[in-house]
């Protein structure tokens, strides 16, 4: 069982969205994103079809991401629980669905044209976190910093 946020989860969730070319369907995703849970961060590489890495990162490193998704605890929290129930979101629970009703957006960053690669490739990165239907996760809330 990974703990969420950790790296161990990440890893898993990566592992199982390559087993399966789940990817292929998207066309190629040439992406680095990165994931922001209070002050932990990470970085999840996309390459071509698959998801080629994930790494622990300092928080201001999320800034040489292409873009980083942000949101409290809770709402990460909330999104893989329904992702884990239903196999996939529902309309609430959306990477796009979440983004639009966040008013500081759910994807972040300085660069427009970086931040464009969200909107781009998203099924990509919806079928990513999709794959967290796979895995059995611990929930760990994070002490603030």
């Amino acid at each position: 069982m990974a703990e969420f946020p950790s790296l161990e989860w990440f890893e898993a969730v990566r592992q199982v969205v390559n087993r399966d070319g789940r990817l292929h369907r998207f066309g190629t995703c040439d992406a680095v994103m990165g994931v922001k849970v209070r002050d932990k961060a990470f970085e999840i590489t996309f390459d071509a079809f698959e998801c080629t890495g994930a790494r622990n990162i300092a928080v201001a490193d999320l800034a040489s991401t292409d873009f980083y998704l942000e949101a409290p605890y809770e709402t990460w929290r909330d999104m893989i629980e329904n992702i884990k129930k239903n196999g996939a979101p529902d309309r609430q629970h959306t990477l796009n669905s979440i983004d639009f009703v966040d008013p500081d957006g759910f994807a972040r960053s300085d660069d427009q044209t970086k931040k464009d690669k969200f909107y781009r490739y998203g099924q990509t990165f919806q079928q990513f976190f999709n794959a967290s239907a796979e895995i059995e996760t611990k929930f760990v809330v994070p002490q603030p910093a």
